[in-house]
Parts: structure tokens; sequence; C-alpha cells
């Protein structure tokens, strides 16, 4: 069996990212009412570990009063103004200004928008813009991955390498492929070194590129870790490999930083943790802890000067958003922006991460879990019916969404991807509650065993 076949059958089993609608559509809805700290409450006063940062993304946990004080006083001063006509205003100015300090000294300027998957979307506008500005129409082609997470709007579902999200969407769009997903526990072959499998997985994107046609391929998408997926990691060269070829061939790179982005991986960007080299980059989620929507596209100078040039050519520049850049959100991603430097987060993560991941790699020994891998405070929990053979359950036992349910039950907001248990707490959390984070997972697993023997699903 392929590579590609087995990623196939393995994707086709793999629930929406964020959302298990079929499996709770006679339930109504968790009402979450509060929050402190990394924990949230609800309308019946259970409190919460908040195992996922809301959805990857309140950094900074639910009761910050520096983020509530930033949009209260940019409310007063000034509520809202667009982005358009050579307008701007304050925060949005040092928002970018901000970011493009952090950032490789290649990139040049910061596109506003609401959502990472406006951001995404955009970059696709963008890379087919830019190709048409010098003369290479016919290079429109962009290569996400399969498990690849990118967004919902039409173009970044497409980009998306999650079936469910796009059956009977008629997505993908025309001009959107997919390459192997570098997962190296789960689509290595028997015998297969880890080196190996990524040579095979650089060799089928090659192979790829020239069936395609070179001439036609504009742009590469990936994400640093590959966390809605089921918290991937890259193989050792990975990235190095693909990026040679992305060379090679004059590919542009985009590099979704919307989950990686500020501080999650021990970095402040993924782009730092993994060595890349990007074109663009998009960011969104924990640019504001979440507390208010806005998210930021990156573009480097080579493509900055040739929007500039085309845009004078034809007379505008016919993209943006209403809200892109609004400036309650830019002050309360700025202020976010200088609690990272002032708490040092980034040395936090740092400190606190090994016994996070240690805690990991514990659970990892339990019967049920394959593979327990992470990095910085992201991590994911691979179920498996039989340890040695790396069996998984059928899509409809879905043991991962079970046990999303007992850590719920235990404590713990997390979900079930897929086969996977992921858990991405807020960036706050400290060493002590990682202890309890882990201990309420484990209570979890073992209650899913129970359930697992029961059902006749394992022999362990």
């Amino acid at each position: 069996m392929s590579l590609t076949d087995l990623q196939q059958r393995d994707i086709d089993s793999l629930l929406h990212p964020y959302t298990n609608h079929h499996l709770h559509q006679s339930q109504g809805p968790h009402v979450i009412t509060g929050g402190e700290g990394i924990y949230v409450t609800d309308d019946q006063g259970n409190r919460y570990i908040e195992g996922l940062a809301g959805l990857f993304c309140a950094s900074l946990g639910f009761s910050e009063p520096r983020l509530a004080q930033a949009a209260f006083e940019q409310l007063q001063r000034m509520p809202f103004y667009h982005a358009f006509a050579h307008k701007s205003t304050q925060p949005g100015i040092e928002l970018a200004e901000r970011l493009l300090a952090m950032s490789p000294p290649s990139m040049a300027k910061v596109f506003f928008a609401n959502s990472g998957s406006e951001a995404n979307d955009t970059a696709v506008k963008l890379v087919w813009y830019y190709h048409n500005a010098i003369g290479q129409p016919q290079k429109k082609k962009i290569i996400a991955r399969q498990r690849g997470y990118h967004g919902v709007t039409v173009a970044s579902a497409s980009l998306t390498g999650l079936p469910n999200n796009h059956r009977d969407f008629d997505l993908p769009i025309a001009n959107i492929l997919h390459t192997d997903c570098p997962h190296y526990y789960r689509y290595g072959l028997p015998g297969e070194s880890e080196a190996a499998f990524v040579d095979r997985c650089v060799a089928n994107l090659e192979a790829l590129i020239q069936r395609e046609g070179a001439d036609t391929i504009a742009a590469f998408f990936a994400e640093p870790v590959m966390v809605s997926g089921g918290v991937i990691l890259p193989p050792q060269g990975y990235f190095a490999k693909v990026q040679a070829l992305l060379r090679k061939y004059d590919i542009l790179f985009v590099v979704d930083e919307v989950i990686c982005g500020f501080a999650r991986t021990g970095n402040m960007f993924g782009w730092q943790t993994y060595d890349l080299q990007p074109d663009m980059i998009s960011l969104a989620k924990q640019l504001s802890a979440a507390y208010m929507p806005i998210s930021a596209l990156l573009v480097n100078d080579k493509i900055d000067q040739v929007l500039k040039a085309q845009s004078e050519k034809i007379g505008s520049f016919s993209h943006g958003f209403t809200y892109g850049g609004h400036p309650v959100a830019a002050a309360v991603a700025l202020e976010a922006q200088k609690i990272y430097q002032e708490r040092d987060i980034v040395g936090h993560v740092r400190r606190v991460a090994p016994r996070f991941q240690a805690g990991i790699r514990r659970l990892g020994e339990h019967p049920l879990i394959g593979e327990a891998r992470g990095v910085g405070l992201v991590a994911g929990l691979e179920f498996v019916r039989n340890k040695q053979t790396r069996e998984t359950f059928a899509p409809e036992q879905s043991a991962a969404a079970y046990a999303g349910r007992r850590a719920q039950a235990h404590g713990v907001i997390t979900r079930g991807l897929g086969d996977t248990l992921s858990l991405c707490p807020a960036l706050i959390i400290d060493e002590e509650q990682i202890d309890d984070l882990i201990a309420r997972i484990e209570r979890a697993l073992d209650d899913t065993l129970v359930w697992a023997r029961e059902q006749g699903l394992v022999d362990v």
C-alpha cells in the first residue's frame, strides 16, 4: 500500500477538527459562563481546566485584566475605523510595526483580517495576484498536505486536508493539490527509517510537482506543527529538504502560524523552532490571546514590491475587509504582545514545557496510547487498539472522542481529533497545574480502557 493510500484510509476516519456535532445532536449546548486563569466555569457551577486553551488560542487564560482594559480604553477613544483609501489607526500601525520587528528580516508588510481562515484565504489571492503580475499566469496551483488544517473559507477549506471539511461542500476548488502527511509513526513503512520516510515524502512531493508541471505550481502551504490534524510534528530533516525543493522549482512558501505562533512551540514562532524561511506568514488566535478576533498575513519584500507595482498599474488593490485592522482588536493584540514580552512568556513556556512533555510521555505508556507526541505546550495522544500492530479504532468506535468526554467528567475540557486526544493549555499554566492536568487525563484514559474492554474493542 502506498503512503498516499495509507493516509487516505486514515484521514477518511477523521472528524471535523473542532466539533463532533453528529455525536451530540440530541444534546443541548454546554454553556460556559465564566473563566479565571486556565479555568472556565459552566452554568451549573462546574469548573474545568481548559485543556485546549479554547480553540488553541486563549494563551493568557480567561481573566487577563490588561486585555479587557485595552479594549475598553480603545472603545472610548476610537471604537472603529477602516483601513481603506489610505486610512489607518494608531493601534494598527503600532501592531504592524511590532509584528514586523519580530519576523524574519525579509518580511515587509502586514495585512490584517479577522480570522486565520481569512488570512490564509488572502494568501491564496495574493499568490495568484503575484504570479499574474510577474507574467506567469499559468503558475496557479497550490500544494498543501493531507491532514493539514488552514481554515474553513472556500479557499482555506480547500487547502485543509481533512475530507470532512470537503464532503458535500464541493471542495476542494480547482488548483488546490495535496501531498503526503509527514507522520512517521502512522505512515512509515515496516523497517523504514525516519530518514528514509522523509526522503519518500519529499520524493512524492517532487513527483507531484513534475506530474502537474513545475511551471504551474505557485505555492506550498504548511503549518510548522499540524495541530488540528493530530499534533503531528515534522520528522527530522523534513522541512530542510522540502524547502530545498521549493527553491529548486521557484515555489512560494506560506507558513501557517495560526496555532503555532506566539510561544506555543517554545519559541515565539514555529518558523524559528523548525528553521523555516517563509515568503508569507499567517497569524491569528494567540495574536490577541483570543480576546478579540484578529489575524494578520505578513508578506516579504519581494512580493510586496510586485503588489505595489501591479496595483499602481491597474489603479487599485481591490482586496480588504471592513473590520481588517479594527482598532479595538489591534489594541488588544498590541497589549497581548506587550504582555508576552514583559512576562517573558517564551521563557515561561521553556521552563514548564519539560514538565508537560514528561507527563505526556508517561501517558504514552498507557495501554491505549500508541504514540505520545508534542513540543512546547502542545501535545497529542494517539489511541490504538494494539500498541504492537498500531491498529486503530474504527471511526464509529471513536475512542479518542470517548476519552474527551471522560476528561470533561474529570474536569478537563479537551477534544478527540480523529484518533488523537489533543492538549494545548494556556501558556500561563504552572507546573502544579500541569501535574493536575496530566493526572485528570490519566483518569480519563483509565475510564476509556474500561469502556474499550466492555465493548470488546481491546484485549489488554
